[in-house]
């Protein structure tokens, strides 16, 4: 019995996180990085201190929405990279599935690599921004295990992968946070122009032998 009301416990309190972080998502939507505890507490039909027992502070709770926001990113880029197709069209739908992302959800983006902007000093304000970079460091992270399981390398395919993983992320990172601020060209102009950027080592790179391939 304890067990099982244990298990209720658990499943009780992961379905209000749930609910919050939901709530979160929408106040994130409208207002992006001025997102305050104060308006998601509002949102959720809480008062603040029971936002804090479910997320420790402000930090744990931009943290979950990171996680959850980079947990989708992540889902939709590996299956751009197990799309089959060619690779240099795998190339392209990866980089437009990260672009098409940023630019589905500008808000959100800036909520989580932008929190400055229209981010008052006051309660309730989210300081994130020492929390930008490990996402980048995990979207580089993972990029680099699929690329040393599929693309030959060489004696160090270890080290350049995690190479190419962290630089590819951070070129995208760059470009499109340039791309989102100002439109200078067309999504499909970006990706064409990213993609003859990377093309020619990743042409010449041979695919793993036994792994899914490239």
């Amino acid at each position: 019995m304890e067990t099982t009301g244990r298990t209720d416990q658990e499943r009780s309190a992961d379905r209000r996180r749930r609910e919050l972080l939901e709530a979160a998502d929408r106040v994130v939507l409208r207002d992006g990085p001025g997102a305050s505890m104060n308006a998601i507490a509002a949102e959720a039909g809480i008062t603040k201190p029971i936002l804090y027992r479910h997320f420790g502070d402000k930090g744990g709770l931009y943290k979950a929405l990171a996680v959850r926001h980079t947990d989708a990113l992540l889902d939709a880029l590996r299956a751009a990279l197990d799309a089959p197709s060619a690779r240099r069209e795998r190339v392209e739908a990866t980089l437009d599935t990260y672009l098409a992302a940023i630019e589905a959800n500008p808000q959100v983006y800036r909520f989580l690599m932008h929190p400055a902007e229209g981010t008052s000093q006051g309660e309730g304000a989210f300081d994130v921004g020492l929390h930008s970079a490990p996402l980048l460091r995990r979207l580089g992270e993972e990029l680099a295990k699929v690329i040393e399981e599929r693309v030959d390398l060489g004696p160090e395919s270890a080290l350049l992968s995690r190479v190419w993983g962290h630089g590819i992320v951070g070129m995208m990172h760059a470009a499109g946070d340039w791309w989102l601020g100002e439109r200078p060209c067309s999504r499909a102009q970006l990706v064409q122009s990213l993609a003859d950027l990377l093309w020619g080592r990743l042409a010449a790179a041979g695919d793993r032998v036994g792994g899914p391939g490239f």
